[in-house]
C-alpha cells in the first residue's frame, strides 16, 4: 500500500510540467490545423522566411511536433518513463526557437509570443529541478 501512494504522488514541478505539456499540445495541434485549413496570417508574412513559401511547413511543425509531441510526452511523465525528461527539454529549446525565428522573421508581434515564450522557457527549465530528476528516477 505504501508503494501505491509513492508512486501516486506527483510533484508540483511534475504536474506544472504535465499542465504546461497538456496546454501546448492541445493548442499547437489546434493551430497547426487551423494553418493547414487555411486559416492563415498574410501570404507576405512569409517573404522574408528563408525556405518556407507557404503556411503547410509551419502548420506540419506546430502540429506534429510541438502538439502531438506534447501530448505524447506528457503521457510519458505521467508514465514516468525517462525518455520524457529530454523529450520535454527538447520541446522547450525547440519551443524557444521556434518563437524566436516568429519575432526575427514574421512583420508582425503578438501576444502569442507572450504567452509561448515563457512557455518554451518552462519546459525547458522545470526538468532540471530536482523533484522532476528523482519522480523520473533519473538520480536516485
Amino acid at each position: 500500500m505504501t508503494t501505491i501512494a509513492i508512486t501516486r504522488h506527483r510533484p508540483a514541478s511534475v504536474l506544472a510540467i504535465i499542465a504546461v505539456l497538456f496546454f501546448l499540445g492541445i493548442t499547437a495541434v489546434g493551430g497547426g490545423l487551423a494553418l493547414l485549413m487555411g486559416y492563415t496570417p498574410p501570404q507576405d508574412w512569409l517573404d522574408g522566411v528563408p525556405l518556407i513559401t507557404n503556411w503547410v511547413v509551419p502548420g506540419l511543425v506546430l502540429g506534429i511536433i510541438f502538439g502531438l509531441g506534447s501530448l505524447v510526452t506528457a503521457y510519458g511523465v505521467l508514465a514516468r518513463h525517462r525518455w520524457s525528461w529530454a523529450a520535454t527539454v527538447l520541446i522547450g529549446l525547440g519551443h524557444m526557437v521556434w518563437i524566436g525565428l516568429e519575432l526575427l522573421f514574421l512583420p508582425a508581434a503578438s501576444a502569442l509570443q507572450l504567452i509561448y515564450g515563457p512557455v518554451g522557457l518552462a519546459l525547458a527549465g522545470l526538468p532540471f529541478l530536482p523533484s522532476v530528476r528523482q519522480y523520473l528516477r533519473l538520480w536516485r
